[in-house]
């Protein structure tokens, strides 16, 4: 399992892992379907929040709901409590469903820490960056400051998520040296794996 703060390089780490033939799942997705028009968590989240946090086709405005919760942590856990159950269903399924011949996979959960879970992981990985450059990356997304440190002071801290986490991927330097320990990491995990399926 992956985790990390806002911006600090979940996709990207995911990607890597994908590109070494693991298959993966992003959390995020599952929850996008979740709120799309049709999904198991729209008409919950169109009660609780309102029509005017969709369009005329019935598309959620993610943009208005994120400055929304991200000042409001009742909020916030509302909106955790109607898409969540329906994102971890998902991710069982999934994984009860691998076909692919693979020793692991790996599923991105950004807030994994920050909401209860009771799903078996084997291991956790966190992705992590210094704070200067997080609050760079999420500003660079087209948010305030002020909105940035919203939404990473919402989640718990990198240093509490790398304390808690397994193994660390820091993403502060080239995309190459990301690749390289995304490379040493994925080497690690398949000798692990190796080893306990004997």
């Amino acid at each position: 399992m992956l985790t990390g703060g806002i911006g600090t390089g979940k996709s990207y780490v995911l990607d890597r892992f994908a590109d070494h033939g693991v298959p993966i799942l992003d959390a995020d997705h599952l929850a996008h379907a979740a709120v799309a028009p049709g999904g198991p968590a729209w008409q919950g989240v169109r009660d609780r929040f309102g029509a005017d946090m969709f369009d005329q086709h019935g598309r959620l405005d993610r943009a208005k709901l994120g400055a929304l919760v991200f000042a409001d942590a009742a909020a916030r856990a509302d909106l955790n409590r109607l898409v969540h159950p329906h994102v971890r269903a998902d991710t069982a399924t999934w994984f009860a469903t691998l076909t692919t011949p693979t020793l692991f996979g790996v599923v991105a959960i950004p807030l994994f820490y920050e909401t209860p879970r009771v799903e078996p992981f084997d291991r956790v990985i966190v992705t992590a960056c210094a704070p200067e450059q997080q609050l760079a990356r999420v500003m660079a997304r087209g948010l305030t400051e002020h909105a940035a440190r919203l939404r990473i002071a919402a989640q718990l801290s990198t240093d509490e998520k790398v304390r808690r986490g397994d193994h660390v991927v820091w993403t502060d330097g080239t995309f190459a040296d990301t690749d390289r320990r995304v490379e040493q990491l994925f080497r690690k995990l398949s000798r692990l794996e190796t080893a306990t399926a004997r």
